[in-house]
């Protein structure tokens, strides 16, 4: 198989590296982890929030700290947080928010209670001004937040930076598949290595230290991340087992098969992060169940 041009290698790469860092923002800021964002109104003057959405469980023994910009006390004469367990017929818990002063910026502060890992709690604000108007923030809905357990450095961020490359290398042989084949190959067994460590092996690990199980996709559970990583694993095999490790006489199969793999991981990488995730069942533990063991997938 003839070498590719220098120019046309150059600008898959490019292409390549631009779907990746697409795909960290999209999971990024579609994933549990991002903050609720927003502005609110109060005296005329409009202030950004952003609503922390996930925190460490109650192993911590710490309470998760809810952040709000300060309009000030001769705009706003309250500030109350309101919560409770997701999925629950809980009354609404009432907080007062307290204020603080940090680096020069003042704030209101309140706090959420730890929950149990894969544990869920919804809350909003509401603001009262010195004239009298109600500020509900965020004005819709309800901020939903998931709690978990620590996961150790050594095992989390190995595996974020092994899943991204493997999209980086996924995306490159798909599209020299497409444009460049030559060391598609190469680039195609590359990416099954590290979807392979960093997916099927590391991927686990972290499931595992953050809510208690190593796989809650399937056949054991509807968690649309271990899936979505399944899939994704399973495609890369198949095309790796078919286009093995010397060109053969059937290469436009082998092209086809390694885009297709490359279609497959993007698509996976368009599903928001944690869709049907872990989510603690509030009703098993009141019954006295072991939260370790009431905890459930597949649920939106």
């Amino acid at each position: 198989m003839n070498k590719s041009p220098l120019w046309l290698r150059s600008l898959l790469w490019v292409v390549a590296v631009f779907l990746m860092l697409a795909a960290v923002v999209y999971q990024r800021a579609t994933g549990p982890t991002h903050p609720a964002r927003g502005d609110f109104e109060v005296a005329g003057q409009s202030y950004a929030y952003k609503l922390i959405r996930s925190d460490w469980s109650i192993k911590t023994n710490e309470a998760a700290r809810v952040v709000l910009p300060d309009p000030g006390g001769d705009k706003v004469s309250d500030a109350v947080l309101v919560f409770r367990r997701l999925r629950t017929d809980d009354p609404f818990t009432r907080q007062t928010l307290r204020r603080e002063n940090h680096q020069g910026q003042p704030l209101l502060v309140g706090a959420l209670p730890a929950q149990p890992a894969a544990g869920k709690l919804e809350y909003h604000i509401e603001v009262t001004t010195s004239d009298g108007r109600s500020v509900r923030i965020p004005s819709q809905g309800e901020v939903i937040i998931r709690f978990k357990d620590h996961v150790p450095g050594w095992v989390l961020w190995p595996h974020v930076v092994m899943m991204f490359f493997s999209v980086l290398i996924g995306m490159r042989a798909g599209l020299g598949a497409l444009f460049a084949p030559w060391r598609m190959r190469l680039w195609a067994w590359i990416a099954l290595a590290g979807m392979t460590l960093g997916g099927m092996c590391l991927g686990p690990l972290v499931q595992k230290y953050a809510f208690g199980a190593y796989w809650t996709g399937f056949p054991f559970g509807g968690d649309w991340t271990d899936n979505k990583m399944l899939v994704m694993w399973l495609s890369w095999v198949i095309a790796c087992a078919a286009i093995g490790l010397r060109p053969s006489k059937r290469e436009v199969i082998s092209r086809a098969l390694v885009v297709a793999a490359g279609i497959a991981m993007m698509v996976a990488f368009l599903i928001p992060h944690s869709m049907g995730g872990s989510e603690l069942d509030y009703s098993k533990v009141d019954q006295g169940i072991d939260p370790a063991r009431a905890i459930e997938t597949g649920r939106q």
